[in-house]
């Protein structure tokens, strides 16, 4: 429940708002009881055939009533939406204020972290429509109703209660554990038989002639047939669940009606009996008090779905990246090697990280961007591109973009012709996100971004990656150079690539080849690497 809290505080509820959306709940809900109260009395009245103008008010009232429980649910709708939308709004802002401060999920793949940015979040959303104001509507009018009763005959008050707490405590909790064994057996029953039958299918051949196609086949049937007993398994209490309130009406209104057969006596409405329209209202009066109840199944569910997409936000908020703390010493240490203090990348204004793929270098970059901070940026290979304009999603890293510096930017890095093709300009909506480019101009519009960026230190992921030799040498040139490049002199740059091309302006460069140790080198005073004729001062890092 901490989790469930501490995400519900991403959400910066109005507690006015939630206030309204109760209010407006428990006046639909409570036209509802009055109104099956008062047609018990006015149907029983009028079977004693007093004068008219005795029921005109009754009359009108019922037609009040039913009219504004309708205009009430509206608003209690309206009011629990905009709350809840609201909220995720502001939950969804705080969290990629978050990561894009540094704090988590750069170890996520980028599919984990949008579902726990979106679909997550829409749960989180859930959890006030579904559960919050529909649990305190429930609470409110359970005690209206039994309040209600007890005026009249407090033993059918006394067993309205019982029945409301077996369909408001016991449905919900049975509803609760039904869909966590659907949620957890049946999820990973269901994703064991997925994987099983796409490996059956598509390496039929290799696992036949590998003698293994029988065994993968029966893992398959025995990962089926688990999930169908967590489905059975999980039936029961849903069951159950379903089965209790309906039981919990009969059983209260049939006590009612008991109770009042025997306060209204042989005579009927004798001193100190029950009158016939305080009958009708006890045995009426239950129907409607359960319509509160009903929704608490469903709030159950949904406060239990809420705590396993709590669970993942708050983990992804949380987490650092794997394998990679800080040593005693000062020397940062990584999945992959150990960086000597000598390492230091606010030393050099331009660094590079060159190695075979596998080596390490995206795993360092990442330790970088947790190491520095909110001072780091890190713009990874993989970097989502949104489905809206292009100028929106250069603003990304900086809100206050405007067009001029939107084309410059995308000027700078190459995209100058393609800018000029789109028919509305920095305004052109990237139709699909990334579909909507080539591998070489979303990589070129993830440097536009870094380049409107203003964080100090910016981390560069593979940016020539699905580039032209050419171009690609081109521009890691001008990333790799402070006079003239496509950086400012007062911006750190670090680049991790694949190859490096002869005689850039790097002033920094670790090798992360296959060699037991790695080798770092670096010109003390000005740029070093293949071509420069300047002596190069080397220093050894350790394979952990």
């Amino acid at each position: 429940m901490s989790d469930l809290r501490q995400a519900l505080g991403l959400l910066e509820l109005s507690p006015r708002r939630v206030a309204v959306a109760v209010a407006a709940g428990v006046a639909t809900l409570g036209s509802a009881l009055a109104l099956a109260a008062l047609s018990a009395w006015l149907i029983t009245r009028a079977w004693q055939m007093p004068p008219v103008l005795d029921l005109s008010v009754a009359v009108v009232a019922v037609r009040a009533l039913g009219i504004s429980r309708g205009v009430f649910r509206y608003l209690e709708r309206l009011s629990t939406h905009d709350a809840a939308l609201r909220g995720t709004t502001a939950a969804r802002t705080g969290i990629y204020d978050r990561l894009a401060n540094g704090n988590g999920a750069i170890h996520l793949r980028r599919g984990d972290v949008l579902a726990r940015t979106g679909a997550d979040v829409d749960v989180l959303g859930d959890v006030v429509v579904r559960a919050v104001v529909p649990i305190c509507v429930s609470v409110v009018m359970m005690f209206a109703a039994v309040g209600l009763l007890a005026g009249i005959a407090p033993a059918a008050a006394s067993i309205l209660a019982v029945a409301l707490l077996i369909a408001g405590v016991g449905a919900p909790m049975l509803a609760a554990r039904s869909a966590r064994i659907a949620e957890e057996a049946g999820a990973d029953a269901d994703a064991r038989f997925a994987e099983s039958a796409v490996r059956a299918l598509d390496h039929a051949a290799e696992l036949r002639v590998a003698g293994r196609l029988d065994a993968t086949l029966a893992e398959a049937r025995s990962a089926a047939q688990a999930s169908v007993v967590a489905r059975d398994r999980a039936a029961r209490p849903s069951a159950i669940a379903d089965a209790a309130g309906p039981l919990s009406i009969g059983a209260s209104v049939i006590g009612s009606l008991l109770v009042g057969i025997g306060l209204y006596g042989p005579d009927g409405g004798t001193a100190g009996g029950m009158t016939p329209m305080a009958l009708a209202i006890i045995v009426l009066v239950p129907l409607a008090a359960f319509e509160a109840t009903a929704a608490l199944p469903g709030a159950a569910i949904a406060l239990m779905r809420g705590r396993i997409a709590a669970t993942r936000i708050v983990a992804m908020l949380d987490a650092a990246p794997p394998h990679v703390h800080d040593s005693p010493d000062g020397s940062f240490r990584g999945l992959h090697s150990r960086w000597t203090p000598a390492t230091n990348f606010r030393a050099h204004a331009r660094s590079a990280l060159i190695g075979p793929s596998g080596s390490g270098k995206t795993t360092m970059l990442r330790a970088l961007a947790e190491e520095y901070g909110s001072d780091a940026a890190l713009f990874a290979e993989d970097a989502h591109l949104f489905d809206t304009s292009i100028l929106e999603n250069l603003r990304v890293v900086r809100g206050d973009v405007n067009e001029q510096e939107a084309a410059k930017a995308l000027r700078k890095v190459g995209l100058g012709s393609w800018l000029d093709a789109m028919p509305l300009g920095v305004h052109t909506t990237l139709v699909g996100g990334a579909q909507a480019v080539s591998g070489g101009e979303r990589r070129r519009l993830l440097l536009a971004r870094a380049l409107l960026g203003t964080a100090p230190i910016v981390l560069l992921d593979e940016p020539t990656e699905h580039l032209d030799r050419v171009s690609g040498e081109r521009i890691l040139r001008e990333l790799l150079t402070t006079d003239g490049g496509l950086f400012g002199a007062d911006r750190t740059v670090v680049v991790v690539t694949h190859q490096l091309p002869e005689n850039t302006d790097a002033d920094q460069v670790i090798d992360l080849g296959a060699d037991a140790k790695k080798k770092h080198f670096a010109d003390s005073e000005s740029p070093a690497y293949v071509g420069s004729t300047r002596e190069r001062r080397w220093s050894e890092v350790d394979e952990l």
